[in-house]
């Protein structure tokens, strides 16, 4: 299972790099993948708690792309021009991958829901310092 785990996902990481490459704007780029991964991060905390009504099918498969989002954010910073606000940006997206695993051990989306809060005001900012 593991095997056919790892070819499923390599294309799914090889479609989505192929998707964003698509886009030319990369503040555009940045700003869609943080719409989707608020969206798939609420959709996985809706559904965490599985005794309280959460689908598998979605939990899992908004774990998944969520935890995607957050590798492709935190492979897309640059350390040497971003500095501290990128060194700041990486704690925050491993704070965010850490609630997410937390809720996905625990069965419920507390955790993630307070990684949510944090991450619209990023997502919010990124959006405010649209370049002209």
């Amino acid at each position: 299972m593991n095997m056919n785990y790892g070819k499923v996902s390599e294309a799914y990481k090889n479609a989505e790099r192929q998707a964003v490459a698509e886009i030319s704007d990369p503040h555009a780029i940045i700003l869609t993948m943080f719409d989707e991964l608020l969206r798939t991060m609420l959709v996985f905390s809706q559904n965490a708690d599985l005794k309280a009504g959460g689908v598998v099918e979605l939990k899992s498969k908004n774990f998944a792309r969520a935890i995607t989002i957050i590798y492709a954010l935190q492979s897309s910073l640059d350390f040497e021009k971003g500095g501290d606000i990128a060194n700041n940006l990486f704690r925050i997206y491993e704070y965010c991958r850490q609630q997410l695993l937390a809720d996905m051990k625990m069965g419920n989306g507390e955790s993630t829901e307070k990684a949510l809060e944090v991450l619209s005001e990023i997502r919010d900012a990124w959006e405010q310092i649209k370049p002209e």
